[in-house]
């Protein structure tokens, strides 16, 4: 019986998903690092590809971008999807080996937005006090017993 490829099931990319998305990733940011996109906002700013996701056909890469600094992340992802096609063409010799060149969508990347609303919760004072408190109630109840303390 043929193995199924459905991998919305399992919550998971497939390993070729996962691979091809790296060498687009790869790709497009060695196009974006050697300034090939002729952009007055693009030129101007030092975009982070955090990540690109394959649709299990391998023909959408969406791809997360950060733009460092002070940039409109809405801003420039509007200048690169204005410039989808020729950003296509740029990486397209780097995949060669794709029977297929994949559509380029490119989404904000707040995954750097989530860590630092995570770390100021976990710096917050409430917190703090929550986590020494149940540090005070436990004293080592959650230690394993050693080989004569039993």
């Amino acid at each position: 019986m043929a193995r199924s490829h459905d991998t919305k099931g399992s919550g998971g990319l497939s390993q070729r998903q996962l691979r091809v998305g790296e060498q687009v990733r790869h790709a497009l940011a060695q196009v974006l690092q050697r300034g090939e996109i002729r952009d007055d906002l693009i030129e101007r700013i030092v975009i982070s590809v955090s990540e690109v996701r394959m649709s299990p056909d391998l023909k959408i890469a969406t791809c997360f971008i950060a733009p460092l600094g002070s940039a409109d992340p809405q801003a420039v992802i509007k200048a690169l999807a204005s410039h989808a096609k020729f950003i296509r063409g740029r990486v397209a010799p780097s995949l060669a080996q794709m029977k297929y060149m994949p559509e380029f969508r490119f989404r904000p990347d707040t995954s750097f937005d989530n860590f630092s609303k995570i770390d100021a919760l976990l710096r917050s004072p409430e917190v703090a006090r929550d986590l020494s408190h149940d540090d005070d109630e436990d004293g080592g109840a959650d230690e394993a017993p050693r080989n004569g303390d039993e």
